[in-house]
């Protein structure tokens, strides 16, 4: 499968750069610690997490064709603890079938399911 790993980092990318897109926006329209309409129910932590994406996302997004090892490490990472943390507020807000919800769950899947091919393909010299 030439080429495997490169594709599984692009898919990646977009995910990532798309997932910036949305920040951006909504801190240019809110602010850089907004409380992603939680209200006073957003723990400060929160705010700073949610904040922090808008430069932790396309920081991954670039590691992942500068050094892709730490940039598909960096994009689990980030995917896994966003769906951690993200989980509880949709919990207490019976927010399961939100697409935002949804996407992130299934970005997290495709993390989850290529991250090993992308890893051993990027092992074995194929960039």
């Amino acid at each position: 499968m030439p080429g495997a790993s490169f594709a599984i980092r692009v898919l990646f990318a977009c995910c990532l750069l798309v997932a910036t897109a949305n920040h951006l926006r909504a801190d240019f329209q809110h602010g850089f610690f907004w409380d992603y309409g939680y209200g006073n129910g957003a723990y400060w932590a929160s705010r700073v997490f949610w904040g922090a994406l808008t430069i932790l996302d396309p920081l991954a997004a670039l590691l992942l064709f500068i050094n892709p090892r730490t940039g598909i490490a960096l994009t689990a990472a980030i995917i896994i603890a966003d769906v951690a943390h993200n989980t509880f507020y949709v919990a207490v807000n019976q927010q399961w079938l939100e697409p935002f919800y949804l996407s992130q769950v299934a970005f997290l899947l495709a993390v989850l399911l290529l991250s090993p091919v992308a890893w051993y393909r990027t092992d074995r010299g194929h960039l």
